[in-house]
Parts: structure tokens; C-alpha cells; sequence
């Protein structure tokens, strides 16, 4: 979940080379090293692509555990730490952050989006109240739409996004992404998915390089039982992501396509290469693959326990049902139904999952 601010103010890259070539020459001087690591973190999360995460933390690697920095420094370090699933560290940048420059309107917008990854609603909801005094109703509206979706009231939400991405200020690449991820997410919640469809399709005619719209387009279409369409929206791009193939490969599965064999072996080089690097990382790829195509159920069902240890999305939620009913542990999955109970969050095929849960359960 990217907030609205840093999409709104970020270069998108544009001179990356730039910001290289003055790293290279000097990567103990702070400047030039945020600068390089804001490039690269900002490319990263548009692509989808994780390696540039850890060249932004190379760049950031001498002051990796300075306690104390200059409010680009501890910035920088969030976003990075929180990329690589350091919440609790990308938190505490983030305040470190806003009491040295409580102006800067993207540290309040990262933090609201941690505290609502890690579902803290009260710490989100503060952090809300803090934008739309600070920075003016269309910060407000945008994490307020944001939280009306992600606590049970999507329908209040979606034309709020609808005249949000209208915003003349709001037009770059980076704020759309944001704003039309969100829309889609706010339609599905709301019981409406053709209609994020329709709105992903259309923003990715745009721009073909939103990998967050193209694979959540993918996944809802996957999800609709659309497979031929999320194969072709998984397969667009040159160098698809781990998660676009692994998207392409639940979609090939499902129709029994030719091109199955080759995306499954795609897909196991890819797991066994980041076991080979003893990544840590739990990253949903890993689950989906995992859970969903059944290539590990057991481990699947691991990985969603520890993975909601850490965040909590509706993404996680739906794994977490699903592998503890598919390795007949229900109770595995009872934290979810906590969760959606204290939140109020629900969308259709979460809501069908609590229920086969709660069947399992006995309740």
C-alpha cells in the first residue's frame, strides 16, 4: 500500500542514472546516497522487483544502525526496513522521521499505511486525523477512503476514490497507481469485482507498468474464475515478476494450457533460487504457490502463520483460512476470525472462507 504523497512527489526513477553514477563516486556521503536510495526504492516498487530494495539498502548500509540521522536518513531507512518486512523498524524511523521534519507529508502517509498493515486501527486513525489537518482534505480523503474500506465500509468508500483520482493534483503516474490500486480494491470489497477489473484494465492501457494494478488485476481475475484473462494480464510484460508467473501459473493450471510445464518450472527455479539465498523474506508468491497450487501445502500453511504474525491484509487473511483447511488444521486460521471481527474488514470470498471455517471450527 503505497501512500498517495510519495507516489505524488516521486521522480519515478528519472534520473537513476544519475543518482548511480554520484553514489558510486562517493556512497559515504548521505546526500548522494538517500538521493540513490529513494531512485531505486521508488523504481522497486513500481516494477514490483525486490532487487532493488537491497540496492537501496546497500546505499543506505553505512548508517544502517546510526541512531540518529537526518530526517531524509530515517525516511529512507523505513521505507527500506519496511520493504523488507521490518515494520516495527520502519515505524520507528517513520516517527523519527515526522519529529524532525513533522511537515513531510509522506512520513505521515507511510506510517498511517504500517499501522494499518499491522492493524493497529487506532494508530491509523490518528495518523489520518494528522494529514487531513496538516495537509488538507484530499490527504484526508484518501486515507479515509482507505480505512472505510479495510473496516467493513467499502460501499461509502468507492466514490470517494472515484473523485479522488480525478484530483488535478493527483495525476502523475505514482498517485494513480496508488489511488486506481485502491479503487479496484475498495470495488472488490464491496462485492463489485468486474468492476475493478474494468478499472485496472483501464488504468494499466495507460500505464502498462503498474505491477501492483497488473497483479492485482490478475489475481481477481483468477480469482472469478477468469483464468484465460489472467494469464494474458500475468503474461504482458517481458520479464514477469514471482508473482505475475505465479499468477500465470494458477491460470495455466486451470486451463489446462500448454504453457503449464514451462511456467511451473519458471516458478520452481524461482523458490528453489531463494532457498538457495537462505532468504528470510516470506513474500505471498511463496504462499500462493505453495497453498494454492498445492506444490507444498505444508509449508505453505507455515509460512501464512508467520507471515500473519507480521502483517495482516485481506490477502494474508484468505491464505492463512486456506491453508489451515487444505492441511485440516482450522484451528490455525482462528486468528482471522478474530481479526475480522475487531476490524470489521470483509470482502466475498473472505467472507465464504470465515464461514467453511467457522463449519470446521464446530461454531
Amino acid at each position: 500500500m503505497l501512500p498517495v504523497s510519495i507516489q505524488a512527489a516521486g521522480g519515478a526513477g528519472s534520473s537513476l542514472r544519475d543518482a548511480e553514477r554520484a553514489w558510486r563516486a562517493d556512497p559515504q556521503r548521505q546526500e548522494t546516497a538517500f538521493r540513490y536510495a529513494r531512485e531505486v526504492f521508488v523504481l522497486g516498487l513500481r516494477e514490483g522487483d525486490l532487487r532493488w530494495y537491497g540496492a537501496a539498502r546497500a546505499a543506505l548500509q553505512p548508517w544502517w544502525t546510526v541512531r540518529e540521522l537526518p530526517a531524509e536518513g530515517h525516511f529512507m531507512r523505513a521505507l527500506v526496513r519496511q520493504g523488507f518486512h521490518d515494520f516495527e523498524g520502519g515505524i520507528a524511523d517513520l516517527g523519527a522521521t515526522i519529529a524532525l521534519e513533522p511537515q513531510r507529508a509522506e512520513a505521515w502517509s507511510w506510517r498511517f499505511s504500517l499501522h494499518l498493515l499491522t492493524s493497529r486501527l487506532d494508530e491509523a486513525r490518528a495518523d489520518c486525523t494528522a494529514l487531513g489537518q496538516r495537509f488538507g482534505a484530499v490527504e484526508g480523503q484518501a486515507c479515509q477512503a482507505t480505512l472505510q474500506y479495510r473496516t467493513g465500509q467499502a460501499a461509502a468508500a468507492v466514490p470517494v476514490f472515484g473523485q479522488l483520482v480525478q484530483q488535478p493534483d493527483l495525476q502523475g503516474p505514482l498517485a494513480q497507481d496508488w489511488l486506481r490500486y485502491h479503487q479496484g480494491m475498495a470495488l472488490v470489497a464491496a462485492g463489485r469485482p468486474q468492476e475493478a477489473a474494468q478499472v485496472w484494465q483501464q488504468h494499466l492501457q495507460r500505464y502498462p507498468g503498474s505491477h501492483l494494478v497488473r497483479l492485482s488485476l490478475a489475481e481477481t481475475l483468477n480469482a472469478q474464475g477468469q483464468h484465460a484473462q489472467a494469464l494474458q494480464a500475468s503474461l504482458a510484460t517481458q520479464q514477469p515478476t514471482d508473482a505475475l508467473l505465479v499468477q500465470a501459473l494458477l491460470a495455466a493450471s486451470a486451463l489446462r494450457d500448454p504453457r503449464m510445464a514451462d511456467l511451473q518450472a519458471q516458478v520452481s527455479q524461482r523458490m528453489d533460487a531463494q532457498a538457495l539465498r537462505n532468504e528470510a523474506l516470506i513474500e505471498r508468491p511463496q504462499m500462493m504457490y505453495y497453498v494454492r497450487h498445492r506444490a507444498d501445502l505444508p509449508r505453505g500453511l507455515a509460512l501464512a502463520r508467520q507471515s500473519w504474525a507480521e502483517q495482516q491484509e485481506p490477502a494474508d487473511a484468505a491464505l492463512l483460512i486456506e491453508a489451515a483447511l487444505a492441511n485440516d488444521k482450522p484451528d490455525d486460521a482462528k486468528p482471522v476470525l478474530a481479526w475480522m471481527e475487531r476490524t470489521g474488514y470483509t470482502d466475498p470470498t473472505l467472507a465464504a472462507l470465515a464461514r467453511t471455517l467457522q463449519t470446521r471450527l464446530g461454531r
